[in-house]
């Protein structure tokens, strides 16, 4: 959904009003079906919408963003350590192709002298990987609320951030092949250990 990845990816600043009867012409849409969408994206957190002032992009802050992170290390944490135990190779090969391409685009965009085109690549390709991560839980409330809680902690980085520098993504590149080196070595304390780690700058 493309309003969904805008809103991650810094396509409107925090606090922007949203207006269906705007949106609907940009999208070629009912002015109705653009405010079902915003509800929808309201309920994950990625709008904010008050009665009778209607929809606004969410704000961001360090402080709402390291305590998403939190609760993210958690899921994440017991998603990924449940996947490893009940995934076996199917998910092994799965996560290894998806971290493939990550891997590829940040290379890309730690070459690049403007990261800015590659952002939204990057983004997509990130979800993918953790997605992955934890797709073999066999918990699908903890999959539903990280999905939630995952597009919340996107839209407070890109938020902040901005504009990244090509080194920004020297020590995340390390970070993501831990992950993986951690998820196929079986050893959980490990995995949890390398998940913290990839978030802990994010924390207060």
């Amino acid at each position: 959904m493309d309003l969904q990845r805008r809103l991650m990816t810094a396509g409107f600043e925090p606090g922007d009003k949203l207006k269906p009867s705007l949106l609907q012409h940009e999208y070629g849409c009912s002015a109705n079906t653009v405010r079902d969408v915003l509800l929808q994206l309201s309920k994950v957190g990625l709008v904010e919408f008050e009665i009778q002032r209607g929809f606004r992009a969410r704000r961001v802050s360090p402080e709402r963003r390291a305590d998403v992170a939190r609760f993210r290390i958690i899921l994440e944490q017991e998603g990924a350590v449940a996947s490893m135990r009940n995934g076996g190779l199917a998910w092994e090969a799965r996560l290894t192709a998806s971290h493939h391409s990550l891997l590829h685009i940040e290379s890309q965009i730690a070459r690049s002298p403007d990261p800015a085109p590659f952002i939204g690549f990057w983004s997509d390709a990130e979800r993918a990987f953790h997605e992955t991560l934890i797709s073999e839980c066999r918990m699908p409330l903890l999959t539903e609320t990280y999905e939630s809680v995952y597009m919340q902690f996107r839209q407070q980085l890109i938020g902040l951030e901005r504009t990244f520098s090509p080194d920004y993504f020297h020590p995340i590149i390390k970070e993501h092949q831990t992950i993986v080196s951690a998820a196929l070595s079986g050893d959980e304390d490990r995995l949890r250990q390398a998940i913290h780690d990839h978030q802990k700058r994010h924390l207060i």
